[in-house]
């Protein structure tokens, strides 16, 4: 395992920021860590990269427990907060080199800014200074500053927040290319990227662990599982007829002669709706079922 986090909990005053969490995030995963504003992401992150001390529970990177190996750990880990801290009057090559100084890695620092400038397309942009570039270009010197002392786990706090769509774009596959060497914890709004580039999502809500499972699974969670069935009839019917098929749930008109059709997941609604169409002289036009998006499972866990 990269991180083991054991009955975390961190306290202000009387709240619970984060209240006896466990996760495991294993090597060579990239994990998508979300939840709503406040539920303890950024500060269950903190901890784990050492900037919170005072903590109950364990939290281990790579076999080194933090508390007992904190200059140990922070060495195994590159960490990009919310809000990228850089210095905006340097430029991206000499904030660089800084950043390697300060990781104290003499002669290795040629040889590994060189290769972060390479892996972070900031090759046209190095004699730049920080504050003329884009907020694309400042991200990619925030990963680019993470990757430079080649850490084991990167923690990646809303690392595309602010960007426009082709932005986020090149930084997701940024994220996604440096993950297959690497483990990744990824905090971010945004359900699209957890499921483009995400193993795993853990998804976190008033300081509990709500929902930790492989992406593969996610669709199909659910504590009150839900069929949509989206149906097209040949001419108009009345949404109360619909909405006493058995099994049906909610039902909503979309255009027309289009409904969405929500079943209560005990049993494919499917055949009733064809039953109902045939009881009362309707043609079905079309019918499919649609899956559970990650936003669906994201806003039943956390509502």
């Amino acid at each position: 395992m990269s991180i083991v986090v054991s009955n975390l909990t961190k306290e202000y005053g009387i709240q619970k920021a984060v209240n006896d969490i466990s996760f495991t995030v294993n090597k060579g995963e990239i994990v998508g860590f979300i939840g709503p504003n406040g539920a303890g992401k950024s500060t269950t992150m903190k901890i784990i990269t050492g900037y919170i001390r005072n903590y109950t529970g364990t939290v281990e990177v790579n076999g080194l427990e933090l508390s007992k190996n904190l200059i140990d750990v922070k060495r195994q880990i590159g960490y990009l907060p919310e809000h990228n801290p850089l210095y905006l009057d340097m430029y991206v090559r000499e904030y660089l080199r800084f950043v390697a100084g300060i990781h104290k890695l003499g002669k290795e620092s040629a040889a590994r800014i060189n290769n972060v400038i390479e892996l972070t397309g900031l090759g046209n942009e190095q004699k730049k200074k920080i504050g003329s570039l884009s907020k694309g270009y400042r991200q990619r010197v925030g990963l680019a500053s993470t990757l430079v002392h080649d850490p084991a786990v990167l923690i990646l706090d809303e690392a595309t927040t602010g960007l426009d769509p082709n932005q986020i774009v090149e930084i997701r596959n940024l994220i996604a290319n440096v993950g297959k060497e690497k483990t990744v914890l990824l905090s971010t709004h945004i359900m699209q990227e957890v499921e483009a580039i995400c193993h795993k999502v853990i998804i976190i809500n008033k300081g509990k662990i709500v929902m930790d499972d492989i992406s593969e699974n996610v669709n199909s969670y659910s504590k009150e599982t839900r069929q949509n069935v989206y149906a097209e009839f040949s001419k108009e019917v009345d949404a109360k007829q619909i909405a006493n098929i058995a099994g049906v749930v909610e039902v909503q008109n979309i255009d027309n002669n289009k409904w969405l059709i929500v079943g209560n997941g005990l049993i494919d609604i499917r055949p009733n709706i064809f039953d109902f169409a045939v009881k009362n002289a309707v043609q079905v036009l079309s019918l499919h079922e649609q899956q559970q998006s990650l936003e669906d499972v994201f806003r039943e866990v956390t509502k």
